[in-house]
């Protein structure tokens, strides 16, 4: 009897969506509803029903469960480990992942992809190591057309695998957008490739440095590690402190060079499309705007856009709706410029500056020549042909 009304209302309980969620109590009650019986039921058949509806609820909430999990290692932990688990955190298939902090093979082996443990580096079979003695792999080596021959890390492995697809799941570009490219390279360039540098031990410039940087990313991770004589050795919360921290600081990247660097290179880039209409010599462009950061962009669009003739100077209009012309330098890292303003304008101000140079609406030349101003975007113009009409005659005049 008591068989037959445990199958019934198993059955009956089953039907029901929150059969996973729902106490014994509760199916007990929906027992009595759909059977019509209003017969008490033994003290032992509640807790055998009980206990097998937990024991069942459990099992079905096992079987629904499609969360993976991410291997890395266990105890003291680094930058590269950590940002490689934010990395696989971002995309769809990882976003509920488990992170499996464990050095035992059997743990990692039931992972769906490892990261900076195992020994092994094997993308077919997600697994993204960087220790072995064998390895040896950089951007360059992956995909030679990318410049970048740092050693990989784990961060590196997992952000050249995966990085066009987290990017795609961060902002609103698709994948085969050119933009994207450039966040993906840039990215790379200017935040993993330093947690790959730092991770396999690389110096960033040969002979003693003459100060230490103890405030870079990679430092910050490492100093959430408990100290060496602290009572707990527990490094479980530390790391999930450790993956909130890289995360914050790759999304706050992520978000300036997608709302503020890259607009900046999309201005730069449409200035120098159209420098011959600006000047004929090709040899200056124009900013409708003030204040875009330029430089970095314009050495790179050169090159992209097979630029022959190097741009000389860069005019833009000022916060006070003046014009200014600034020189563009021999390199990112230099003071010299490709060709400075003339050295006689140099340190002269205002009209005296005007009557000089035999161009309206003067306002100064800086006493270094890399960079002037004028009243009217004519006048900054003006003072730049005059500039390039002297270096013809005297080609010694870009020299400082």
């Amino acid at each position: 009897m008591w068989g037959r009304a445990f199958v019934t209302a198993y059955k009956s309980v089953k039907v029901a969506s929150s059969i996973a969620e729902s106490k014994p109590t509760v199916i007990l009650q929906r027992f009595h509803l759909l059977t019509g019986s209003s017969r008490l039921l033994s003290a032992d058949f509640i807790r055998t029903f009980s206990r097998y509806m937990s024991s069942e609820a459990k099992r079905i909430r096992a079987e629904n469960m499609t969360g993976k999990k991410i291997g890395t290692h266990n105890g003291t932990f680094h930058c590269d480990e950590v940002l490689a688990c934010f990395f696989l955190r971002q995309l769809p298939e990882y976003k509920d992942a488990e992170i499996i902090r464990t050095r035992d093979p059997a743990q990692l082996a039931e992972c769906d992809i490892v990261v900076d443990v195992g020994g092994e580096f094997d993308p077919k079979r997600h697994r993204y190591d960087h220790h072995q003695r064998t390895f040896s792999e950089t951007f360059n080596s992956l995909y030679p057309e990318k410049p970048w021959v740092t050693k990989l890390s784990s961060a590196g492995l997992i952000y050249v695998h995966f990085g066009r697809r987290l990017l795609t799941q961060l902002t609103e570009l698709k994948e085969d957008d050119k933009q994207l490219e450039v966040l993906y390279d840039k990215l790379y360039e200017n935040f993993v490739e330093e947690v790959d540098a730092v991770d396999n031990g690389i110096s960033q410039y040969d002979g003693e440095a003459r100060y230490s940087v103890s405030t870079m990313l990679s430092a910050r991770v490492g100093h959430l590690n408990p100290r060496w004589n602290s009572g707990s050795q527990d490094t479980e919360e530390p790391f999930k402190k450790a993956l909130k921290l890289v995360g914050e600081e790759f999304l706050d990247r992520l978000d300036f060079y997608k709302s503020s660097w890259l607009p900046a290179r999309t201005l730069v880039e449409e200035a120098v499309k159209q420098r011959h209409q600006i000047d004929p010599s090709g040899e200056v462009v124009l900013f409708s705007q003030g204040g875009c950061p330029w430089k970095e962009h314009l050495f790179a669009l050169e090159k992209d856009l097979q630029v022959e003739t190097p741009i000389k100077f860069v005019l833009y209009a000022d916060q006070n709706g003046q014009w200014r012309i600034q020189c563009v330098p021999a390199g990112l890292n230099t003071y010299q410029n490709r060709l400075s303003l003339l050295e006689e304008w140099r340190g002269v101000r205002d009209e005296a500056l005007s009557q000089l140079s035999g161009i309206k609406g003067c306002i100064f030349v800086h006493a270094g020549g890399f960079i002037g101003g004028n009243k009217t975007q004519e006048g900054v113009l003006e003072m730049a042909r005059r500039t390039l009409q002297a270096a013809g005659q005297s080609p010694a005049n870009g020299s400082s």
